[in-house]
């Protein structure tokens, strides 16, 4: 029973100080064995090995007590009750220790798994800000790129505005030019006409006269 009882706090006592002290891959694998003994009815086995535990533990104070009660009634004690005594004592020591011992490995199991969960709840976290950073980026670039372009276009088409207004008073300048031609067609038209006219009346007044001279000469 002491035997096993070494054993079983010495297991515990280089467990707890590789869950303490990280040495390569052995505190990954102690983590990864003690999660596999939680699972399923390891927590059931456990309860139960220290409920057990817990018994054997009281029924040795109840030995060391009836013992010591023994001796103080009798003036002292028998080597054969210092044997139990020391025997009993023992084991009521290293049982201590052991379920000390498991406890405390149990809460450095849960703390350092809600560690390792935290660390990689901020590991994502921080690759997450880290992604929305570089679309931040690319988003600024886009909108400085956009902003270029916005101004170019803002550009070219002041520029276009300006080609529309000039060609407008162009086209304004050739129109009231051509008014002025269509003016001055419509004048000498008309003088054109008034010529024909004056021409028709010379024509008119010259053959009077020939006729007239014609009579003359008769």
């Amino acid at each position: 029973m002491i035997q096993l009882l070494f054993l079983v706090l010495f297991a515990e006592a280089v467990v707890a100080f590789l869950m303490l002290v990280k040495i390569g891959p052995l505190r990954e694998l102690v983590m990864k064995s003690l999660d596999q003994v939680k699972m399923g009815k390891g927590p059931a086995t456990a309860k139960t090995i220290a409920g057990t535990m817990s018994v054997i533990l009281l029924s040795s104070l109840m030995s060391i007590l009836k013992i010591q009660n023994k001796g103080a009634k009798l003036g002292t004690m028998s080597p054969m009750d210092q044997v139990l005594w020391r025997t009993h004592l023992l084991e009521a020591s290293l049982m201590g220790f052991t379920l000390f011992l498991g406890f405390l490995v149990d809460r450095m199991h849960h703390y350092l798994r809600k560690l390792i969960n935290l660390r990689s709840t901020a590991r994502a976290s921080q690759e997450e800000i880290e992604k929305l950073k570089k679309e931040k980026q690319q988003l600024r670039e886009k909108d400085e790129k956009a902003s270029k372009e916005i101004k170019l276009l803002q550009e070219e088409i002041s520029k276009l505005t300006n080609d529309m207004k000039k060609l407008k008073l162009e086209s304004e300048g050739k129109d009231k030019k051509v008014e002025t031609a269509e003016a001055h067609v419509a004048s000498l038209q008309k003088q054109a006409e008034d010529l024909l006219l004056e021409y028709d009346r010379l024509l008119e007044d010259n053959q009077n006269l020939q006729t007239q001279a014609l009579g003359y000469r008769g």
